[in-house]
């Protein structure tokens, strides 16, 4: 009886380390830059740690990444810019277990803890005519929004590691 219980200790506590050694090779895909910015070390992202806070279209999206943005962290790049829709996808949360975290909007989102949103619609630097996408972070969708909408739409600035 004792040598039974022995091995189920220990089998619960090797499974139990090794969930816990899953969470945090998942959080180490993430490094904080003390400079507002995370990077994604899978992916060789450097993404803002929190979009514009305010409601934006298409084009003010895009001024805002490239010229507003850089002056508000202490990292100096000249080359950030819109996410495409395959870089958003990245940072979307699918894994059944995570709540994601509520939004200023009132909105859940499921995107990495890393990166603050204040709502869940990101603009993307995909395009076609006087179309843009966006991508969704309540329900992980994108879909094409027009260029002068607003309400709601965040941007968030990224650029790649050389």
């Amino acid at each position: 009886m004792t040598r039974k219980l022995s091995i189920s200790l220990r089998l619960f506590l090797v499974v139990s380390l090794l969930s816990l050694a899953g969470v945090g090779f998942a959080e180490e895909r993430f490094r904080d830059n003390g400079d507002g910015t995370v990077t994604d070390l899978e992916n060789n992202l450097m993404w803002a740690q929190a979009d514009n806070q305010g409601d934006v279209d298409w084009k003010q999206a895009d001024r805002w990444v490239r010229f507003t943005f850089p002056y508000t962290i202490q990292a100096r790049y000249d080359d950030w810019r819109l996410p495409t829709l395959d870089e958003l996808k990245t940072i979307y949360v699918r894994d059944a277990e995570y709540d994601g975290y509520e939004t200023d909007c009132g909105q859940v989102v499921r995107i990495t803890p890393a990166i603050r949103l204040t709502c869940g619609w990101v603009w993307a630097a995909d395009t076609q005519a006087i179309t843009a996408a966006v991508f969704n972070f309540h329900r992980g969708v994108h879909y094409t929004e027009r260029m002068a909408h607003y309400r709601s739409h965040r941007a968030l600035a990224v650029r790649s590691l050389k």
